[in-house]
């Protein structure tokens, strides 16, 4: 047997050992969808009803009892009703004595109550071993097999035994237990399936903001100048034109964003000379959205293709190509063609085509079923130097696209410069930065800073 298949076996969980039986209070859909996926494991399983009658929606496996004698059967017994059904546990108190008490149940608002359900429950039944656990994980998600939701469990409790029994049974259902702690730690983990994507929420307000932004500013020079100084009407812009400005420019922006917190960090470390200070409070909790950031970049970049790919069936577009083919008819002449324009359109092509493939490359890998499935360098080197990469090649697309615009005073309305080249200045930071950390006299002290050297230990925290 090589050493591979050895590590294989290690991993692989010991099915021969015969499963303790768990007691359920409540046969409402989680309690159920819970029993089942229990069974599955190979876990006896008890449910402890007001109603000792067996119901055609409960597991056919599992034995419903009232709720005293299915707590005398099992060690642990897992709470799957709501907090203010809890007052039926306290004539039980000496059958629970002793007992693990898993509290699963959830609130309608954030810090519903002055303490947590388990702290509740903790107080309720004193004598009970309270362990919080499975809140986070819906009864769509047992019954579907975990496999398109996710499976992180949080589990916290002042027992280290009964917590560790609990998260056993996690790991034996295919999810993932995460220790938070002791019971204190119950009501943030409460209120955590109350927050609506809570680590999407700078990404998404700031996008908004620079869509609102560029919105206006693209208005003004395209439709509101055109409107003032050449009568001409051009509010159909709104439709096809400026939102096709406005993608690109928020896809580069929101990408060097992905990057700047990086460069700012290392900035940061070397002024310190340690790695082991804390960043600000701003810096780790931008660090710590970079995923989302990436994600809605690559929805604008995505959403900038389509928009491309319809230009030729525009009406304004067709109008011009035919209007231009009329005149060029009447005239009796034609423009030859432009060998440095054309080099430099099918540049800007080449160059955006690249940049995206590998913006998707980016997304794909930053998904959970991709990313589980490589290691840690591999991972670095797609988001890091794949990363940076996919930067150049967009912010040489923008420039490629500009040409010599840059320097035109007709590209300038109202001495206004165009939205794309507004969308230039975080990128070309982003990358001159990077490109002097990447000198051998900053990156070998980076180096060794975060390999754990510190230049004034006597400073760290």
């Amino acid at each position: 047997m090589n050493r591979n298949s050895y590590n294989i076996m290690a991993l692989a969980p010991n099915t021969s050992k015969k499963r303790e039986t768990v007691c359920i209070f409540g046969t409402g859909d989680f309690g159920r969808a819970l029993g089942h996926k229990m069974i599955q494991s190979g876990y006896p399983v008890v449910f402890g009803s007001r109603s000792a009658q067996t119901s055609s929606l409960i597991p056919k496996d599992a034995e419903v009892l009232s709720h005293t004698e299915a707590a005398q059967k099992a060690a642990i017994i897992i709470i799957a009703i709501q907090r203010q059904h809890y007052n039926f546990l306290t004539p039980l108190a000496e059958v629970l004595r002793g007992k693990v008490l898993v509290d699963v149940s959830n609130n309608l608002k954030i810090n519903q109550y002055p303490e947590s359900n388990a702290e509740y429950l903790a107080q309720l039944v004193p004598g009970a071993r309270v362990v919080k656990a499975f809140n986070t994980v819906s009864a769509w998600a047992l019954q579907s097999g975990t496999l398109d939701a996710s499976r992180q469990v949080f589990v916290c409790g002042d027992d280290m035994e009964a917590k560790q029994m609990v998260m056993d049974i996690v790991r034996a259902l295919g999810l993932t237990p995460l220790d938070q702690g002791s019971l204190l730690a119950a009501q943030e983990i409460e209120n955590y399936p109350l927050q609506l994507f809570p680590m999407w929420k700078f990404p998404i307000f700031l996008s908004l903001g620079l869509t609102a932004f560029f919105f206006f500013y693209c208005l003004i020079r395209d439709v509101i100048y055109a409107y003032v100084y050449e009568k001409k009407d051009f509010s159909f812009f709104i439709a096809i034109s400026i939102p096709n400005q406005i993608c690109p420019i928020l896809a580069l922006i929101l990408l060097a964003l992905v990057y700047l917190p990086g460069v700012l960090a290392a900035i940061l470390q070397l002024y310190r000379g340690t790695k082991y200070r804390r960043f600000p409070d701003w810096l780790d909790k931008w660090m710590l959205c970079r995923k989302q950031l990436g994600l809605v970049a690559l929805a604008f970049a995505s959403l900038h293709v389509l928009y491309t790919l319809v230009i030729p069936i525009r009406s304004f577009v067709r109008w011009r190509i035919s209007s231009s083919t009329v005149s060029q008819a009447l005239k009796n002449a034609t423009q030859p063609l432009n060998t440095t324009y054309a080099w430099l359109s099918d540049s800007y092509l080449a160059l955006g085509i690249l940049g995206f493939f590998l913006f998707v490359l980016l997304g794909i890998t930053s998904l959970p079923s991709v990313s589980n499935n490589v290691n840690w360098r591999e991972f670095r080197f797609v988001q890091s130097k794949l990363g940076y990469l996919t930067l150049i090649l967009c912010t040489a697309h923008t420039l490629v696209y500009g040409g010599n615009r840059f320097l035109s005073p007709s590209s300038y309305k109202w001495y206004l410069p165009s939205a794309y080249m507004l969308s230039l200045i975080v990128p070309c930071i982003v990358l001159v930065v990077k490109f002097v950390l990447v000198f051998p006299c900053l990156d070998k002290p980076l180096t060794r800073i975060r390999q754990g050297w510190e230049r004034n230990p006597q400073y760290s925290e």
